[in-house]
């Protein structure tokens, strides 16, 4: 597992940036709660009329006054999209980050196969993601508590899984895609993170493009459409094919590409 730890090693400031900032903003969030109670009503009622825009963000849904509503709105993003960026980036540099810059002769001096070389990589990968999902659960969690509020856990645990599925998909895919480039592209990654999350918007404001709402991890992961209690298995499985069909993918591209030297 040497490589496996050289990764967790090479990106551990990076996870560390990143952890802290997201769960720092959820934690600040959830703080500012009370001090935005009493207007909460007048808020959740103006927002529940802004058209398009309360429907792509799930405002007409959600009640902005309730801590699980505001929750959803403003801590879910913060994951969802901090998440979604951080998988990316990361995924997108294990594999192109070898050849550009110039290391992937190096690593195949070691005694292992290549494939075990992205599998451990992966492994690294899927550790972090894992990492800060459980940091972010217990700044989120902990926040709502030390308020004097209680959330409904069973929706609050379905939502930060939905979310850590989300960011494991995101990941997957932009591992595969890592496979086929010469140099990391962390533009691409950032592309890929940031287009998922306004299809997801896409959706929710056109009830027309439902079609859509397999290719989007953010369509499950969706705060208004959890808390509702709408049945997700089939997007939620057909997300996990993906994720797990694009790392699947780089594993095996990886594996027999010609590698420059």
């Amino acid at each position: 597992m040497t490589i496996f730890r050289k990764e967790l090693r090479s990106n551990a400031v990076s996870f560390l940036v990143w952890t802290l900032v997201i769960g720092g903003l959820i934690a600040v969030c959830v703080g500012l709660y009370p001090s935005m109670e009493s207007s909460a009503g007048d808020m959740s009622a103006m927002f529940a009329n802004m058209g398009e825009f309360s429907a792509a963000f799930g405002l007409d849904r959600l009640g902005y006054g309730t801590i699980m509503g505001f929750y959803g709105i403003e801590c879910g993003n913060i994951l969802g999209l901090g998440g979604a960026f951080f998988a990316a980036l990361t995924a997108m540099g294990l594999l192109a980050g070898e050849e550009g810059g110039h290391t992937a002769e190096f690593l195949l001096t070691h005694p292992v196969s290549r494939t075990r070389a992205a599998a451990e990589k992966l492994a690294a990968l899927a550790v972090m993601i894992l990492g800060l999902n459980l940091v972010c659960f217990a700044c989120g969690a902990g926040g709502i508590l030390a308020i004097g509020e209680k959330p409904e856990w069973g929706d609050f645990l379905r939502y930060h899984g939905a979310l850590l599925l989300m960011q494991l998909e995101v990941g997957g895919l932009c591992f595969g895609l890592s496979s086929l480039l010469r140099r990391s592209s962390f533009g691409l990654a950032l592309g890929l993170a940031a287009g998922l999350y306004f299809l997801g918007l896409i959706i929710n404001m056109d009830a027309g493009l439902d079609a859509l709402r397999f290719v989007t991890p953010y369509y499950y992961a969706d705060a208004a459409r959890i808390f509702g209690g709408e049945a997700l298995a089939l997007p939620v499985c057909i997300g996990c094919i993906l994720g797990i069909s694009g790392a699947g993918f780089g594993l095996y591209w990886y594996g027999k590409k010609d590698l420059a030297a």
